[in-house]
């Protein structure tokens, strides 16, 4: 038997951010097929009650709640539905983000503090509202990064500051989480099956835009979040996620200098500006 097989998390409770989609229902599908009884949190009310209606088909519980992470009280009361749904929190994936894209001289403050207030900001919240229910049942939290946490890409600025800034985030709070028992993982995933490269500088999703990377690159959903799931209940400090996110991060840690002739090759090809979600070109 495999260690996925193996592993069960009957009893266990995850809340999952931004589970409307991508890796977010990726990682509630995983969850209840371990057993685990899963929080869903998102904007988007019709796709959670659609994905609740699956797990619960599939012999798991499971609850709605809207939550947008931008807006104070929203985390709060998640955590508070929670609780009184499921009496406790083992789990959770701070997963809510988007990504805003353009050459610095495109863009203006606003685009940065939208980006921010999302990816970082929306990060803080949550772990403020889960900070004390992880600590009482010695918990997991995930933090979503990216590997755009550890290399920036040219037209990528917002996103790749922000997910800088998550990984710092994780790397505070595995000292302050540690000491009450609580792990904290980064998750830096590449290139994903997902909605994200539907989603414009504005944070709206467009439904219409083809996935400019190819089907060859791009790990599946579930995979990815099998090897999230893994990763987070083994405590591990970070889980990198696809087999060329791993080699780019390899790169820019032993050979920075060549990692940064091969972003300008690629990079900056031609000159192309991206014209907004900054998934056209980022990295996960």
């Amino acid at each position: 038997m495999t260690a996925m097989k193996k592993m069960k998390m009957n009893g266990k409770v995850a809340l999952i951010t931004g589970a409307s989609s991508g890796i977010g229902a990726a990682l509630a599908r995983e969850y209840g097929r371990l057993g685990a009884e899963v929080v869903l949190s998102a904007r988007r009310v019709d796709r959670l009650e659609s994905l609740v209606e699956e797990l619960e088909a599939s012999g798991c519980s499971a609850l709605a709640v809207p939550c947008d992470v931008t807006r104070d009280g929203d985390p709060e009361r998640a955590v508070e539905a929670a609780i009184e749904r499921f009496g406790r929190i083992d789990h959770v994936q701070a997963n809510a983000g988007f990504g805003v894209a353009g050459w610095f001289h495109k863009l203006g403050v606003e685009d940065y503090r939208r980006q921010f207030d999302t990816n970082v900001f929306g990060v803080i919240r949550t772990v403020g509202a889960v900070r004390e229910a992880l600590i009482e049942s010695r918990g997991c939290l995930a933090l979503m990064g990216s590997v755009n946490s550890y290399v920036a890409l040219p037209g990528t600025s917002p996103y790749s500051m922000s997910k800088h800034a998550v990984m710092a985030l994780a790397g505070s709070l595995r000292h302050e989480f540690g000491v009450h028992g609580v792990s904290v993982t980064l998750v830096a995933p590449g290139f994903v099956d997902s909605e994200i490269r539907q989603v414009d500088n504005q944070g709206r999703h467009t439904g219409n835009t083809v996935d400019p990377i190819p089907d060859w690159l791009r790990m599946d959903a579930m995979t990815a979040a099998r090897k999230i799931v893994r990763g987070v209940s083994r405590r591990r400090r970070v889980v990198l996620v696809t087999g060329h996110g791993k080699a780019i991060v390899f790169l820019q840690r032993h050979f920075p200098g060549f990692t940064e002739f091969l972003v300008r090759r690629v990079g900056v090809r031609g000159r192309k500006e991206p014209k907004g979600g900054v998934h056209r070109t980022g990295l996960a």
